[in-house]
Order: C-alpha cells, then structure tokens, then sequence
C-alpha cells in the first residue's frame, strides 16, 4: 500500500454480453482493484453519468464508502467533466477501463483525457511494482503473454488490462451501506454522439492470433513457442508495390481478408 499516494478510478456502467444486464464494468473493476491493492480506503472512484444508476453499486461492493457522481445525461461529453475535476485536484495516478461495455466504447477516453490533462499514457498496465521519488515501476502486458518493465514519472493515466489481478467479488451489504455522491458540472453535449445512431456490435473481422497467457507458465511457453507454418520470410529491400504484395498475402492466408 502507498499511504501517500492519491488514486482515482474512473468507472463507467458495464453490460452482461448475454442478458446485457447493467452491471459495474469488468476492466474498471479491475482498475478499481488495482487502486484498492495500491491506495486501500484512499482510492477515490469517479463516475460521470446518471447518480441514480444502481449498477453503480456493485463498484461500491468492493468496499469503498462512497463514489461521486458528475452528474450529467447520457448525451453529455465525460470529457470536459472530467478533466475539469482532475485538473482541480491532488491525483497522481488515474486507472482506467481500456473499453467501456456500453454507449459508444470507442476505448479514446484516457488518450483523450491523458493529451488535455498534458500528462503521460500508459496503456496495458498489468502491475504497479513499485513508486519511489515520484516515479513508478510499472508491468505493462504485451502480446504472446510478454511483459515490459516501465518507468513513469507521476502524475499520469493508464488504462488497465485484462491480465491484471482479478477484481473481488461485489458484497450486497457494502454496496447497499456505501453513498453515491452526485456532484453538479457544466454539461457539454457531445456532438458526435448527438448525430449517431447505437447499434449492438457486428462481428469484428478475424485478427492475426494473439496469446492471452497469465500465469508465468503460460508466458514462458508463449513466448518461447515457434510458428507453426514454418514458411516465414525475411523481406528486405522491396518496393513499395512488392511490400503491399507480400502483406496482402499474408492477411489471405491469415483470414483477415476474404
């Protein structure tokens, strides 16, 4: 834990991908469980949307006493309420989601956030190490279950993996005890949203295999594992006609094209 250390979580409300039941998000509750690992008590969890939203509760079940609010509609743009409340406080570090489960979950929130607060991006953030003199040691998880080591330099924002610690369980009581704290802020239409229509996601295309590996096991075999095909090559010096050849090649035999 870092006594000393001020954390913030944003949230958003998550949807069930089966019953699309509103619930607290799954890579925001690891954010938040990452902050709890780091801060304990301390963390303080931000929401800019609806107060009333009992969703927002199952963050609340993970032992916090209280979530604030900026209360806006559904409409509105997070962005400028956001960034108005960081840029007034003591933060030192925000976690995120990489994605949000519903409205447009575009994934640019903390790209978007990071370049207005003029503060550092670390996205796939996996572990805080350590944080010493104002610096943090950070894991960042990379594809085939390899990690990087980092160095960042507080205050920043990072967006939380999917191979971080597992977010704990969200209790009835706690969640039912802890106080939703609306907070009033300029509201900013979101012009883009305002124009677009939401539609549930389409099938995405099939994209080149990447390994999920989480325990140390699985890493190590990751990446130590040979390609199968075996029929790889090293192209060096080709126009740009005979590069655009090779990869559109590759992407057939892959499947990301048909």
């Amino acid at each position: 834990m870092q006594p000393e250390l001020n954390i913030l979580a944003l949230v958003s409300i998550g949807a069930h991908p089966a019953s699309g039941r509103l619930r607290r998000a799954e890579q925001d509750a690891r954010a938040v469980e990452l902050g709890l690992l780091l801060a304990g008590p301390r963390l303080r969890v931000l929401h800019a949307g609806d107060p009333h939203q009992e969703a927002l509760r199952g963050y609340l079940g993970m032992g916090l006493d209280e979530l604030v609010v900026l209360e806006q509609p559904a409409t509105a743009d997070a962005l400028p309420a956001v960034a108005g409340y960081l840029a007034g406080s003591d933060v030192q570090l925000v976690l995120t989601g990489s994605q949000a489960e519903t409205g447009e979950g575009s994934g640019m929130l903390p790209f978007l956030l990071a370049e207005r607060l003029g503060w550092p991006l670390v996205v796939g953030l996996a572990e805080v190490e350590s944080i010493d003199d104002g610096c943090a040691q950070l894991l960042q998880a990379l594809p085939r279950g390899q990690r990087r080591r980092l160095r960042v330099r507080l205050p920043f924002v990072a967006s939380v993996d999917s191979a971080a610690a597992v977010a704990r369980q969200s209790a009835f009581g706690p969640a039912r005890r802890g106080r939703l704290e609306p907070h009033e802020v300029e509201v900013v239409d979101d012009p883009l949203l305002g124009e677009a229509s939401l539609q549930p996601a389409r099938p995405r295309p099939k994209r080149l295999k990447v390994i999920k590996a989480k325990t140390a096991a699985e890493r190590m075999k990751a990446a130590t594992a040979k390609a199968g095909g075996g029929s790889g090559q090293v192209l060096e010096g080709l126009c740009a006609e005979r590069g655009a050849e090779a990869i559109f090649k590759l992407l057939l035999e892959e499947g990301v094209l048909r």
